[in-house]
C-alpha cells in the first residue's frame, strides 16, 4: 500500500467523532465529541485533517441550511464514506492483530 492508505491515530479519532455525530457532524460537534473523549483539539487541526480525509475520499461532506445563530452562514457538515469505514477497520484489525502479538500489554 502506498503512504496515505491507512489513517493516522489523528484521522481514526475524526473518523470516529464524525461517525458518532452521525447526522449532525460538523467542526464544534465534532471537536465536542473528541473533547468528552478525552482529546482536547483546536477547530484548525480538526478541519485540516477533514480536508485531509475528505481528498482521501474517506469523508464527504455538504452545507446544511443557515442558521440566525451563525449569523446565516451554513454549517459543513460531514459524513464518513464506505472507504473511511473500511480504513478504520483496517486499522483496528491491525491493533488487535500486533496487541495478540504482545502479551505483555495484558499486564499493564
Amino acid at each position: 500500500m502506498a503512504k496515505g492508505d491507512h489513517a493516522g491515530v489523528l484521522e481514526e479519532l475524526i473518523m470516529l467523532a464524525v461517525l458518532k455525530c452521525e447526522e449532525d457532524a460538523y467542526g464544534l460537534s465534532i471537536q465536542r465529541t473528541l473533547r468528552d473523549a478525552g482529546r482536547a483539539l483546536e477547530l484548525p487541526t480538526i478541519y485540516t485533517s477533514l480536508q485531509r480525509l475528505e481528498d482521501k475520499g474517506w469523508v464527504t461532506s455538504r452545507l446544511g441550511g443557515a442558521t440566525a445563530v451563525r449569523g446565516g452562514r451554513a454549517k459543513r457538515l460531514f459524513r464518513l464514506e464506505g472507504a473511511g469505514k473500511h480504513a478504520l477497520k483496517d486499522a483496528e484489525s491491525a491493533r488487535r492483530r500486533l496487541g495478540s502479538l504482545n502479551p505483555a500489554l495484558g499486564r499493564a
